[in-house]
This record gives C-alpha cells, structure tokens and sequence, in this order.
C-alpha cells in the first residue's frame, strides 16, 4: 500500500475504532508492516498538530486513538457537561488513585488508607474496568490484589503508569500547609 493509501486507511480506521487500535492489529488490517505503520501514524500525528486540528492522535497503553485536541479543552468540557455522563464519586476518585499509586493493593489496604468500607466502590470501580483483579497476596486468606486497567490510562490519555503526576507535585508548599492548618484550626498565624 502507498503512503497516501496507507494515510487514508489508517485515519478511516482510528475514525471508526471504538477503542484504542494496537498497532500490530492496524498492520495486519492494512496488509502492510509495523514499521511502515508506525512511520505513518507518526505523520498523521505531525499533520493533525501543524495544521491545529480539533483531534490529535495519541499512542496509549493499549494502541492508537484519535482524541480530541487539549486546546480544545474548555468547549469539550461545556458540551460535556450538558448531558451529564456516568462520572465517578469523590470515593470511586479518590479509591482509584490509591489503586493507581499503591498497585498492586488489596482491598484492607485500600480501606485503611481511606478509612471506610470500599467494598462497594472497588465493585464498581472493577465492572467499569478502571481496575481489575492482578494476583492474590501471599499470606493468610491470599487477599485479592487490585491494579489499574488498560481503560484507567486510555481515559487519563496515558501510554503508562510512568506518566501519572509524582504525588509530591501535587501536595502543597509548606507554607501553605502552616497557614491551611492554622486556617482550620481557628488559630491566627503568628
């Protein structure tokens, strides 16, 4: 298949796909190689940016997407919010970044950390496919141990754990955590 022919395959493809395509299954259905594949998927790219389009094409932890352009971000976010989807709680949140950051974690684990009963919340959390079943503890009862799945790092627009922020990033300064203190606390700061 010719560059262009190859082009148009692999942008009609990713338009249709309704999950990430890995790129050895877009070779095997454009009859070509993983090397000529890739060339191509890295000029799509190059030309979605240069030319400031409303979608880019992202590589994932399980392929290839189109997505839409961050620079987008505010007015996806408006239209997004006019039809409210199936968003996650407070508790489904902050008991998915317990799993993303501790992985493999065991449900007591995860319930120590949060200080309540999870069980419901990693029920759901594992039929969304935000996480899933990665092993058994050693050990007495051989507790379940919980990761992330291959959905958690195609809705975050992650190719790997590796690109999640260091938690340390997202803590404040300790000036600010004197003064949050003190704020909660109702004493004045000296």
């Amino acid at each position: 298949m010719k560059g262009s022919e190859l082009t148009c395959a692999l942008e009609a493809i990713l338009t249709v796909a309704l999950e990430p395509v890995p790129t050895n299954v877009l070779a095997d259905v454009v009859e070509s190689t993983v090397d000529d594949v890739v060339v191509a998927l890295g000029q799509i790219q190059l030309d979605l940016a240069d030319n400031e389009r409303g979608f880019v094409l992202a590589e994932l932890g399980s392929g290839w997407r189109l997505q839409t352009n961050p620079a987008a971000f505010a007015a996806v976010q408006r239209f997004a919010q006019r039809d409210v989807s199936t968003r996650l709680s407070t508790a489904a949140l902050e008991t998915l970044a317990i799993v993303a950051y501790r992985q493999p974690v065991t449900r007591a684990q995860i319930a120590a950390l949060r200080g309540v009963n999870v069980d419901g919340v990693v029920r759901l959390l594992e039929q969304r496919s935000y996480i899933e079943v990665v092993g058994q503890a050693d050990g007495p009862g051989q507790a379940i141990l919980y990761g992330t799945g291959e959905l958690f790092l195609d809705r975050l627009g992650l190719a790997s754990l590796d690109q999640l922020p260091k938690p340390e990033t997202l803590l404040p300064g300790a000036e600010e955590a004197i003064q949050l203190a003190d704020d909660l606390s109702g004493i004045p700061a000296q």
